[in-house]
Order: structure tokens, then C-alpha cells, then sequence
């Protein structure tokens, strides 16, 4: 099949991804530490919080889902969502790293409201930014290859805070710093001012690149629209048992990201400052780009089911000897960045084989009904991924919480820092291993994919006739 898709095109979706995900990220790494230093919120207190939400949220997904499926504009009919999405993701972004006099309930109350608008706006991109990837083109090789290259851009943005955050606190005179402290010193914590900066920066920048999807990329895959109920949609993942084993797996691994939710608290506790969170995201970010890179030959050469489970269970056994060997043999600085750049290397299976393999459910659906439903499908997965990044993040924060925490704290205790380093590196390989059972089941791979894709192509170019 021939390559449909030209390089404008595969940069602006890649550069689309990278200003989604910064602002994501931004918030999964730095929102419940600014609570927590900013506004003295307990972290244990707001990880339940974002976990509520998250599920509170996730209602929302199948509501644009199935508007998707309804859409019948001239742009497309997925990418006018992505342009409504843009100004509530820009304000709302911001509007959460305001600093608010409340306390107590008053201020749960306000974490909690703010959050589920921005969770909203949020998702309103989300389902769109991912389900675009399913139509852009109609050959899956070209697919799992833009794919790929996107989502190494999607993975260096939501990671980009732990660059972007620091560089705005040197450039604000008085700010905190990076470089420079003083030997048996910590460094100052981020002031309210300098997280309001960094809001304004990653909203405007990450919603102008965003912006570059809609603007530039095409539908090509033809589709109809229309009216499905929500009980519909889900019989859409009921009836379809790839897809229902891409989500269980998904939910066992629920905790595989959570060390993005608990990098700040990670960094103050392990290194002495919030801000040389840089050092810690870049070390494992730089493995997890390589991950992606090489993923798109992993599967020509094994396929879907056996690249995941090799990446998976290589990220449990990779992930349990890295906290063994700081816990109980060295905490040499070095030796702790080779092993988290190694465990790096698994996050191909978590970043990028989920939209590979969902767009190949909706491929499989058609073939078996003649429906298109890439709006369902993949509201699905972002409801999936919602809710469990939202698990991982309550999870790591209770563990933070439970370790002695505290952001303000001059000495911290080896065994606090052992208890936070389990949560980082350990529990997300023992939930990478967990993911791996339902992927026993999944059998759209090889051949039968490649029959699909084959007799699709039949169908489309007969209907065109």
C-alpha cells in the first residue's frame, strides 16, 4: 500500500502531540507539589482527589466519542474538536497554578472543582489527538511508523516540564535554581509567581502547537456519521475482544507511570531539589525515546502481542533490579542514572502500542460489521488512560506520603528516600508484569492483521467505483 501521508503532516501531528502532552505533563508532574508547598495540602489528600476526579472525568470521554461519531463538518470528523478545545485547555491550565487563600475543605473543595474543568478541557483534545491517528491514513505500516515518530514527540512533551520549569525559574530574577547551590545546601522551592509563569508559557506555547493538527492534517479514511446511544458504544468494546484485551491490560498496568506523578517529590527527596527533576526526567525520557524508536522494528519483527510482552516483562525484571541494587547495594548517583535510563527503555509498550493496537481494533471492527467507530474506540482508551494514570498518581503519592515526606524537609532519611525510590522505580515493573496476561489473548497480529488491512483496502477502493 502507498504512503499516503507527506512530512508537513508528520511534523505538525508530532509537534501537535509534544504541546498536548507538555501541558499534560505539567500537571501530572507539578500539581500536587505546588498544592502541597503552595497551599500546605496534604499529598496523600490530593493524590484521592486527583483519582475522583479523574474517575468523575472520565464520563466525559464517551460523551465526546460519541459526538465524534455524530460530527458530519466539512473539516472532518475529528478535527473541529481539537480547535474547541484549545481556549478552556489555555485558561484552565493556568487558572490551576493560582496561588488562593482557602484552607481546609474550602480549599479540597476548589482543588476538586478547577481540576475536573481542566479534566474536561483536557479531554475534549484528548480523544480527538488520538483518534485522528486511525484516520490520517489507511495503510497500517505507514501508521505504526507515524505513530511512532509522534508519539517519541508525545513522550519528550510530557516530560518537557522537567526542562521548561527550571529554565523559567533562572530566567525570573530572585527565582529558584538550578545550578549553583552552594554544597550542603537545598535549594529554595519554586515561589507561586514562578508556577504561574511556567502555566502562562506551557498553555500558550503547548495550545499554539496543538493548534497545528487541525490546521494541517487530513482525514482520509472514509466514514459516516452517525447516531450510536452509550449503551451502543460500549457494546462497540463488548463485541470487540482485541480491544477489550488492549483496555483490561491496560488497567492491570495501571501504576507503570505512575514515577511521572511522584518526579518532583522523587527529586527534592533523592537529589536535594525539586528542580533537578531535569536530570531525573531526561535520564529516562532519553531510554524511553530510544524505546519508541525501535518499536516500529520490534513489531515487523515479532509483531504486536510478543513486542508487548517482551518490553513488558523485560520493564519488571529491569525495574526491581534497579531499586534492589540502590536499596540494598549502592546509592552511587550513576549508577542510579544508568539503571532508570534502562528502565526507560520498557515505555514503547506503554506510550505507543496502546493507539497502535486500538487503531487496529477499529480496522478489525470494520472488517466484522462494516461500522467505522474510531470516535467509541478510542474515547475508550483515553477514559482507560485517565483513570489509570489517576490510580498510579494516588498510589505514588500515598506511598510519598507514607514515606515522611515533606517538601520543606533540609535532611531527608534513607529510608524515606528508599520507601519514595520503591514507588518510582519497583511498583511501576511489578504493574508492567501485570499487564501482560490479557495480552496472551491478543491475536490481531501477522497475518490476520495483514488480511484485514488487505480486504479493507478491497471494500474502500470497490465503493469509490
Amino acid at each position: 500500500m502507498k504512503k499516503e501521508m507527506n512530512f508537513k503532516e508528520v511534523l505538525a501531528y508530532s509537534l501537535g502531540l509534544f504541546g498536548f502532552q507538555a501541558i499534560v505533563g505539567l500537571l501530572n508532574s507539578y500539581q500536587a507539589e505546588f498544592y502541597h508547598a503552595q497551599m500546605a495540602a496534604n499529598l496523600a489528600v490530593v493524590g484521592i482527589l486527583i483519582l475522583c476526579v479523574k474517575v468523575v472525568s472520565a464520563i466525559f470521554d464517551p460523551v465526546v466519542g460519541n459526538l465524534i461519531e455524530r460530527s458530519n463538518s466539512p473539516k472532518g470528523k475529528i478535527k473541529p474538536f481539537i480547535l474547541y478545545s484549545l481556549l478552556p485547555l489555555a485558561v484552565m491550565t493556568v487558572v490551576l497554578f493560582i496561588k488562593v487563600p482557602l484552607t481546609s475543605t474550602a480549599l479540597y473543595c476548589y482543588i476538586f472543582v478547577t481540576f475536573l474543568l481542566w479534566s474536561m478541557a483536557m479531554t475534549l483534545g484528548d480523544v480527538p489527538s488520538q483518534g485522528i491517528a486511525a484516520v490520517m491514513t489507511s495503510n497500517p505500516d505507514e501508521r505504526t511508523n507515524v505513530i511512532s515518530v509522534a508519539n517519541t514527540f508525545k513522550q519528550v512533551g510530557f516530560s518537557a516540564a522537567a526542562v521548561i520549569v527550571p529554565v523559567v525559574c533562572l530566567l525570573i530574577p530572585g527565582g529558584s535554581k538550578v545550578f549553583g547551590i552552594p554544597e550542603g545546601e537545598k535549594d529554595s522551592p519554586i515561589s507561586s509567581a514562578e508556577y504561574l509563569a511556567v502555566a502562562v508559557v506551557v498553555a500558550v506555547l503547548g495550545c499554539l502547537l496543538f493548534s497545528l493538527i487541525y490546521f494541517v492534517n487530513k482525514e482520509r479514511v472514509p466514514y459516516t456519521a452517525e447516531k450510536m446511544s452509550f449503551s451502543e458504544m460500549f457494546s462497540v468494546l463488548r463485541k470487540n475482544k482485541p480491544l477489550m484485551m488492549v483496555i483490561v491490560s491496560y488497567f492491570l498496568g495501571s501504576g507503570r507511570q505512575m514515577a511521572m506523578a511522584i518526579q518532583v517529590q522523587a527529586s527534592n527527596a533523592i537529589l536535594g531539589s525539586e528542580n533537578y527533576v531535569l536530570l531525573l526526567g531526561i535520564t529516562t525520557a532519553v531510554g524511553s525515546m530510544l524505546s519508541m524508536a525501535l518499536t516500529p522494528a520490534l513489531i515487523k519483527k515479532l509483531g504486536e502481542k510478543k513486542a508487548f510482552i517482551l518490553l513488558s516483562v523485560y520493564g519488571f525484571a529491569i525495574s526491581v533490579l534497579a531499586y534492589i541494587v540502590y536499596a540494598f547495594i549502592t546509592t552511587n548517583m550513576i549508577v542510579m542514572f544508568i539503571f532508570l535510563f534502562l528502565t526507560g527503555l520498557q515505555f514503547g509498550a506503554v506510550t505507543l502500542m496502546p493507539m497502535i493496537m486500538v487503531s487496529d481494533c477499529v480496522d478489525y471492527y470494520e472488517y466484522e460489521t462494516g461500522k467505522r467507530t474510531d470516535g467509541p474506540a478510542f474515547s475508550i482508551l483515553t477514559l482507560t488512560i485517565k483513570v489509570c494514570l489517576a490510580i498510579g498518581a494516588a498510589l505514588g503519592l500515598v506511598f510519598v506520603q507514607l514515606s515522611g515526606y515533606t517538601a520543606e524537609a533540609t535532611e531527608v532519611l534513607q529510608e524515606t528516600k528508599n520507601t519514595i525510590y520503591f514507588a518510582y522505580v519497583a511498583l511501576p515493573g511489578i504493574f508492567s508484569l501485570l499487564a501482560v496476561f490479557p495480552m496472551l489473548k491478543y491475536d490481531l497480529s501477522g497475518k490476520k492483521k495483514q488480511m484485514i488491512s488487505a480486504e479493507l483496502q478491497k471494500r474502500r477502493e470497490k465503493t469509490k467505483a
